[in-house]
Order: structure tokens, then sequence, then C-alpha cells
């Protein structure tokens, strides 16, 4: 018998949860066969069938939170000596590959593919969670997603549809309670709907609270102008065509004022009553995907100029909305931004990304009168709010961080001089 277990397939993670599984009890399996999918606080990933078999037990349920090494599958091997011949030079080829993940190991965020030659339909875990709860047919919904992928919004609408088309009898809504175990809950009215929590939803959840419950949060906000940085945009697009965005700017900056308050690219050991300076600035980006937030890292933003950070932003999100990050492009961050701008938000007090030090968020550019030489001007400005450990940082420092951030993008061609 083999015991397939739960192992690292994260940046030092501890648990995962049991999303579905991909086979059942009985089924005959391949090498490098998916078995049964697992979400992390940052990944949702698939475990491979280690040997040609059958499953003969599976032994966590699903939505079980399991421990790094819990056996969840337990396998028969293939007892003929073909099937045996006919695999070892796939197995080793799988032992070689599973070497390489050591470094290299490349996790699906939330993607579901079919299982081989059963035509299963494209959809994540988590949508398919809200099907089954809404009591459809996961298989009768048409996907918009890419791929024909079968999205939450699909079902929802599907869902809107169906109830508009065939009107519900309270009889017929009372049998299907009785099926699905699911009984209305005290403030439930009769227009309301559940959710599944599970999944993305629940690691998201988890580290957000974990994150507010241990990391005395203080939110520092100011306000920067943007117009001389738009000023130099429009130039390099009328000379060159193109232009880096406002977002590479600002990693740039935040690269060079955290060189000179270090105590924001920091992590703090408490146990250790030390605090660990990063040499590293690794800028991660809050990216909202389709399956929910996920933080992929720009690596070593101190050596790039400001167009290679602007393609690493563009290549990262990319990768982010296909759902193909590596593991080493969601860890290793040391500082985050949440660039909310573009979705019209103009304050928030972020949540710090631990175990990182701050957060900063770029709220929405509007024009506005201000003084300027003792004259009303208009100006495009742009709010800010950073969120900081005060165990790690005073708000003194809050301040002179921002201002420096402030100063360099409020004179864009000086920054551009500092970084030769």
């Amino acid at each position: 018998m083999v015991e397939v277990k739960l192992h690292d397939v994260g940046e030092g993670m501890t648990e995962g949860e049991i999303t579905q599984y991909l086979v059942s009890v009985g089924d005959s399996v391949k090498v490098d066969q998916p078995l049964v999918e697992v979400q992390t606080d940052k990944v949702s990933a698939e475990l491979p069938s280690p040997v040609a078999g059958t499953v003969k037990a599976i032994k966590a349920e699903v939505g079980e939170v399991v421990t790094v090494g819990t056996t969840v599958i337990v396998l028969e091997k293939a007892g003929s000596r073909e099937e045996q011949q006919s695999g070892a030079g796939k197995r080793a080829q799988v032992k070689s590959d599973m070497r390489k993940e050591q470094t290299s190991f490349k996790m699906r965020i939330e993607k579901s593919r079919p299982a081989e030659g059963t035509g299963r339909v494209l959809a994540t875990p988590y949508t398919r969670r809200i099907a089954l709860e809404n009591n459809i047919d996961i298989e009768q919904v048409k996907g918009t997603g890419p791929a024909g992928r079968v999205t939450d919004e699909d079902v929802y609408a599907y869902r809107d549809q169906k109830d508009s088309s065939v009107p519900e009898e309270p009889e017929q809504r009372e049998k299907e309670q009785q099926v699905t175990g699911h009984l209305p809950a005290v403030y439930e009215t009769p227009e309301s709907n559940m959710i599944p929590y599970r999944g993305r939803r629940k690691q998201i959840g988890k580290k957000m609270s974990h994150s507010l419950k241990t990391i005395p949060h203080v939110t520092h906000f100011d306000e920067v102008d943007l117009t001389n940085l738009i000023r130099l945009r429009d130039e390099l697009k009328e000379e060159t065509g193109s232009a880096p965005g406002a977002a590479a700017f600002f990693i740039k900056a935040l690269a060079i004022a955290l060189k000179d308050y270090p105590v924001f690219n920091a992590v703090l050991h408490e146990e250790k009553e030390q605090i660990e300076l990063k040499k590293e600035y690794n800028i991660g980006l809050a990216a909202d995907t389709e399956d929910g937030l996920i933080v992929p890292v720009v690596h070593h933003t101190e050596r790039l100029s400001i167009a290679e950070i602007h393609t690493e932003i563009k290549r990262v999100l990319n990768l982010a909305k296909e759902n193909n990050l590596t593991k080493k492009e969601l860890s290793g961050g040391t500082f985050t931004v949440s660039n909310v701008g573009p979705l019209g938000s103009i304050g928030a007090t972020p949540v710090i990304n631990e175990p990182e030090t701050a957060l900063i968020a770029f709220h929405k550019t509007k024009k506005m009168p201000v003084v300027r030489n003792d004259e009303i001007v208009i100006r495009s400005m742009m709010n800010l709010s950073m969120s900081f450990d005060h165990r790690v940082a005073d708000g003194a420092a809050a301040v002179a961080f921002t201002n420096r951030f402030a100063q360099l993008i409020e004179n864009p061609a000086k920054m551009m001089l500092e970084m030769v």
C-alpha cells in the first residue's frame, strides 16, 4: 500500500484544507494523475499520484484542515509486471520532477483542470461549492471564463435565470432543504442566499484575522501631488510612443524610500527579541483575481529600472489572472502595495500582510484646488494610506517615510537621477 500524504506545497506551510477529491475509492489512477485539491493560505494545489494503481481509501473529509504529513489517500500499486514496467520510466521522471519542484514548484492558483478522459467541467472548488449550495448541476452551466471555465458569476446568473423562469413552490423548497440538510438561520429571509465560507475565501479570512489580532495596526494618511509625474509620462508617450505605468514609478520610489527607512522593510521576530532588516526590496502587489485576493511579488526592485519594474508588474499580474503563478512569484515579499485607485477608492485602513511590517494603499487621483506659492492652482492629487506595525516603528517614522516617497514622486526627474 502507498500512503499519499500532504506535503509542503507552499512557503513553509503547516496545514491545508481539503477542498475537492478528484478520484473515488475503487478508481484506477495513473502516475502523476491529480488526486486531491488542497487549499493553503496562499494557493490551491493538486497532489499527484506517485504510482499507478487503485484508490483503496480516502482518509480525510472535504473541508477538513489537515497538517503536513497527514495521510489523505491510500493507494494499492498496480500488481501486474507489465503495468509496473510501463510505468517505471514515467515514475522515474516524476521523481526527478518532484526534486526540481523543491525550488520551482509551479502552483496553479485555484486552477481546476479536467481529469484525463473524464471531461469534467472547468471550475474552481469554490465555484463548485456555490453550485452545490444552490442545487445546481454545474454541468448545465455555460462557462464564460478562460477555456470555457465556469465562474462564480456564471453560477449566480444560471440560478437567477432559473429562479425567474420557474417559480419555486414552498413545498419544493422544503423538500430541497431536507435533501441538502440546510436549515434557514434565525435571521434568514426568503430573499437571502447562503454561500460557502471555504477554500480561498476562508484562508484569506484566517490570514487577515490573525494579522489584526496579533499586530497593533496604525494607519497613517497622506496625499501626494502627481501633476509632475503625469506630465512626465505624457512627454514620454509623445516622444517614444509609450511610458511606464504610474505603479512602476510608485514601486521604484518605495524601493528608494525603504532604503532610507529600512524599519519598514523588516520582519519582527518577537520570540527572539529581534527585528530583521531585509536586504532585498521585494514588493508584493495585492491583486484582485476572479478567485480572490493574491499577492504576487516583484523581486529586487532596488536593482530594476522603472521600465523593468513596469514589465515585471505586467508579467506577474497577467500570471495571476491566468492562475499560473509560481512559488517564487508568491513568496519572499518584504513590503506590500495595494493600488485601489483605479477602482475609485478614496481611503482605507489596509491590513498588514504578515510577517511584513507595513503595507501602503494608493487611492484615486483627482484634480483639486490647492495652494502653491500663495496661489490657488489645480493639481492632480492622490491620497495614500499606510498601515504599519506599531511594535516595530512609530508614527514619526511613518510620516517621514511617506514624506520621502512624496518627495520622489512629486519630482520624478530628480528621482530618476538618484537611480543613476
